[in-house]
């Protein structure tokens, strides 16, 4: 499916996304399960995904005692391998904190694949940070909101910030936030990496009164020297995207659920009911673009490639139609419309 895109698709950068989501079960006999960090019965299946489509790559079950890390190094060179395969020649791995193993660091390097870690604002980090000239820091630029094309609306009154203060709740906001890069080695590897520190200034309100303001470290890590602070820190929070498809599987396609009796019976169901999503992402990318309609095709494309899979399944799936077989033909009438059926009849013609 990746091989019959436009070049444009292949030439963009690969990522490669980990993180661990905890199945809760009311279950008692459930083989493999235990109880997770914060109580919770089930398992702790590790998802690596493609965030360019969010497909899953890998789906491995574990007990819920497992921590989130544990075992993703061989799947992520598996995963390099895959999108190397189908002919993309960079690379690039994202995770959380718990993902940012240093003993793999080196190896990746040498690789020629490029990551992004955050990593946890240790002592000596903070240390580092706080040493770093004050001129040397810069304002982290936000992304540009959307532009509106019409008049902006009157803004309502923020009745929660109201009852808020009138309650004397305590609120934490951001003031600013400034950037500082550094290299830094870690201890398991032979060479130095940069390190992009994030200081968040922070006002404590309690009601109407301010409180001793706080400064707070958030630190990311990469062998990536190309990309700028501000887009190492967007590259690593666009990772929150795959939060967004952990959700999915969980209550859209029903994927991460335990409904069997053993570890290995729930990891294959995992992974037969992850492949509906992954059905709905080939639909996007099985839609052809006709070159009169360019742009506005590619925006229907990108709209299913990004769609709730309630929402697939209502447009795509479960269409009302009426099969009529007369002579030597089959005649499927459909019986309702919607907004998507013109896309529907597109991927008719792909298929």
């Amino acid at each position: 499916m990746w091989k019959r895109q436009p070049a444009s698709f292949i030439q963009a950068v690969a990522i490669i996304e980990a993180d661990g989501s905890l199945v809760a079960t009311d279950g008692e006999c459930k083989q493999g399960m235990d109880i997770a960090y914060n109580g919770t019965w089930g398992y702790h299946p590790l998802l690596v995904t493609f965030a360019n489509t969010g497909e899953p790559l890998f789906i491995a079950n574990r007990s819920g005692n497992r921590p989130s890390h544990e075992g993703v190094i061989p799947y992520f060179e598996r995963a390099i391998g895959l999108v190397r395969r189908a002919g993309f020649k960079k690379v690039m791995l994202r995770g959380d904190t718990d993902f940012a193993l240093t003993s793999a660091f080196d190896r990746w390097h040498a690789d020629n694949v490029q990551f992004i870690f955050g990593v946890d604002a240790r002592k000596n980090l903070i240390e580092w940070a706080n040493a770093a000239p004050s001129e040397l820091y810069r304002e982290l630029e936000r992304r540009a909101e959307r532009e509106i094309s019409t008049r902006p609306r009157l803004r309502p009154e923020n009745v929660k910030d109201r009852i808020v203060r009138e309650r004397g709740f305590t609120v934490i906001r951001t003031e600013s936030e400034e950037l500082v890069d550094f290299e830094y080695q870690p201890t398991t590897c032979s060479r130095a990496y940069r390190v992009v520190a994030l200081r968040k200034n922070l006002s404590i309100k309690k009601g109407e009164d301010v409180l001793i303001p706080e400064i707070r470290y958030f630190f990311y890590i990469t062998n990536n020297t190309d990309l700028t602070c501000d887009e190492v820190v967007h590259q690593a929070r666009a990772r929150c995207n795959q939060e967004n498809l952990i959700g999915q599987l969980k209550s859209g396609v029903h994927a991460l659920h335990a409904p069997l009796n053993t570890l290995v019976a729930n990891w294959a169901f995992m992974v037969m009911a992850a492949l509906a999503w992954s059905i709905k992402a080939w639909v996007a990318l099985l839609l052809p673009i006709s070159p009169r309609w360019e742009t506005k095709h590619g925006e229907e494309n990108r709209r299913v490639l990004t769609m709730e899979f309630r929402t697939f399944v209502a447009a795509f799936i479960n269409v009302p139609c009426q099969i009529v077989r007369t002579g030597r033909r089959i005649v499927y009438r459909l019986l309702a419309w919607n907004q998507w059926q013109h896309t529907f009849f597109r991927l008719l013609d792909a298929v």
